[in-house]
């Protein structure tokens, strides 16, 4: 018996390293795979279905999404989205200093990138195991996928009201038309409800959103014509 004890822990340990090892690979070959098919669903995407909102999505392309659209979101979103390389350590800075002062006040400070690595291989909380994780697979989509497809990713799952999931469904849901059809101010006006899109709605209008989506359309003035920005709007 004594013999057998002796060698339970060896034998336990190699199992979990060769399960860690498979773990890792799978989630390496998933992460390699999207970078050309699209995510087939999202916990959050299933949380509003169980929670009752229902699942309305529409996958498409980058092209297929109007570059007032795109510019609208880097605006709104992520203006150092073409410098940085997942993470934008200036606005964490400011943000946790903000956090710091006014702890009834959370301020974030995540990039498009962290956003859809949130969005895609986790759920949603505060947690510091989350933040880890979300650390990690913003580091590798970063390194595997590249920015457009980032982007295109983030514009297909992000949750842009009740039960609204991406930019071609939010376009049909409030606008009656495509994402590629979006004008500037329909995109800003999209755009802007990000920060909790099933409270600033979109349609029926909010005053969150009538008040501030001109904040965009300036934003976007401002960026349209910096060349790191053009390279994702043709």
């Amino acid at each position: 018996m004594a013999i057998k004890t002796k060698g339970l822990v060896p034998r336990l340990w190699r199992r979990i390293k060769r399960t860690l090892i498979v773990l890792l690979l799978l989630q390496f070959a998933y992460i390699l795979l999207l970078r050309w098919v699209d995510p087939p669903v999202t916990l959050t995407q299933l949380g509003s279905v169980f929670s009752g909102h229902g699942l309305k999505r529409d996958y498409v392309g980058l092209q297929e999404i109007s570059s007032s659209a795109r510019l609208a979101f880097l605006a709104a979103e992520d203006q150092g989205f073409p410098d940085h390389y997942g993470f934008d350590w200036k606005s964490i800075g400011k943000a946790l200093d903000h956090n710091k002062r006014k702890p009834d006040r959370i301020r974030g400070a995540s990039t498009i990138s962290q956003q859809v690595a949130k969005n895609v291989f986790l759920w949603q909380d505060r947690s510091w195991i989350r933040k880890g994780l979300e650390a990690y697979f913003t580091f590798m989509i970063e390194l595997v996928w590249g920015k457009k497809r980032i982007l295109e990713v983030y514009l297909n799952v992000s949750e842009m009201g009740k039960g609204v999931f991406g930019i071609e469904a939010a376009a049909r849901q409030y606008f009656d038309k495509s994402a590629r059809q979006l004008s500037r101010k329909e995109a800003a006006m999209i755009a802007v409800s990000m920060p909790n899109p099933k409270i600033y709605a979109v349609k029926p209008l909010s005053k969150y959103v009538e008040n501030n989506y001109p904040r965009i359309l300036r934003q976007m003035n401002n960026l349209q014509n910096n060349e790191d920005i053009q390279a994702f709007l043709q």
